[in-house]
């Protein structure tokens, strides 16, 4: 990756044993399982780990290998997360406003400032989604008594316009019978890329806020009020409090990013991108 248009990011993840080793995982899901189901997942993290880093994605999990929940999802997250670095921050979404979140950790070398040049093998897939991300400026430990949204709110420092560039250790992870091994494969993480703050973000009603994303200069989306969760701000409140069993907690300097708005849009290699919110601000990136 290159940033700025100047210097050359390239980022590549360091040797699985290595970060094993200096990274600690996810805390525990606390999800109970056997050990042989635990050596099978860990297995299913293998897996995509090295369809990753070796660049030769693959088109399904062996079956027995293919995470059959939500938790088991959650729990191959710890294991592929430790082989690309320290946490950046989470990714964390609601399909409806009903919907109970689900959420992902985000490698701190695959978050990269707007205008930056993605360039090598990694970046195969190329979809694109529109977000809006906040930037912690307090820790938020883990604790017996919930966090309230104002709390939540407090501790944030900043708000940014972001894509998220979705990959995948997955030939298609769209493909069916992919859907939670695509989950577990980072919920297809495959990079944040952030624009400026916004220092008005409070007075923003997003359920009216416009984005428009645009490759090469031709809009291929436009909507209005279109974040799955109904109320993107549920969801930090969540992750600090529901989703602490997993995070240990939130720390100042983490991203949290709250879901698309735009849907999936794929992106031709050479193309250049940008998500305009129509207060929130623009992104932009661009693909060699």
């Amino acid at each position: 990756m290159r940033g700025g248009g100047n210097v050359s990011v390239r980022a590549e993840a360091c040797g699985y044993s290595e970060c094993m080793t200096e990274y600690a995982p996810l805390s525990d899901t606390g999800t109970t399982m056997s050990e042989s189901r635990n050596a099978q997942l860990t297995q299913t993290a293998q897996l995509l780990i090295n369809a990753r880093k070796n660049h030769s994605p693959i088109a399904a999990l062996p079956a027995e290998l293919q995470p059959q929940s939500l938790e088991e999802a959650a729990f191959v997250h710890g294991i592929i997360i430790a082989a690309f670095g320290p946490i950046g921050g989470w990714k964390i979404g609601a399909g409806s406003p009903d919907a109970t979140p689900f959420f992902a950790p985000m490698p701190v070398i695959w978050m990269v400032p707007s205008g930056t040049l993605l360039e090598g093998p990694r970046f195969r897939f190329r979809v694109l989604e529109a977000e809006i991300a906040f930037k912690l400026g307090k820790d938020l430990p883990q604790r017996a008594t919930p966090y309230t949204r104002d709390e939540v709110v407090d501790a944030i420092a900043s708000c940014h316009p972001i894509i998220e560039e979705l990959e995948s250790g997955l030939i298609n992870p769209k493909a069916e019978g992919n859907r939670l091994s695509a989950l577990a494969d980072l919920q297809m993480h495959g990079g944040f890329i952030y624009g400026p703050a916004c220092a008005e973000w409070k007075s923003i009603d997003f359920k009216t806020e416009t984005v428009t994303l645009s490759v090469d200069g031709k809009v291929e989306v436009e909507r209005t009020g279109s974040n799955t969760s109904g109320d993107l701000m549920r969801l930090l409140p969540y992750l600090a409090n529901e989703g602490a069993t997993r995070t240990g907690g939130l720390k100042a300097g983490q991203w949290i990013t709250t879901g698309s708005w735009t849907g999936n849009t794929p992106a031709p290699a050479g193309s250049t991108a940008v998500a305009t919110f129509s207060h929130a601000g623009s992104v932009s990136l661009r693909f060699a």
